[in-house]
């Protein structure tokens, strides 16, 4: 197999933090524990204005990923993404 290195791209990126507009929406927690797609171990959960327990997401072509604790929100054009820290420093570095 022929191998590859990630070409150099900017991006915008910082960590998730409730409050700040980061995320593309809410899903509540009983609908991914339901769903059985997502490991649930380490997402994000709070209760919304209802009382429900919500987990943030953020939307791209590849569907919803839903924001787990430490997770990087990188902003790549018109498309958000979600990189766990412990990938986002081997994948990224700081734009001096």
């Amino acid at each position: 197999m022929t191998k590859y290195l990630r070409a150099p791209l900017e991006v915008e990126a910082e960590v998730y933090e409730p409050g700040k507009g980061l995320e593309d929406g809410f899903e509540l927690f009983s609908k991914v524990v339901t769903n059985g797609h997502v490991v649930t171990e380490g997402l994000i959960q709070f209760k919304n204005a209802e009382g429900n327990l919500v987990c943030p997401f953020v939307r791209n072509r590849r569907g919803y990923t839903f924001i787990r604790e430490g997770d990087y929100i990188i902003r790549e054009g018109d498309e958000k993404h979600v990189c766990g820290a412990d990938k986002f420093h081997k994948r990224f570095q700081r734009k001096e």
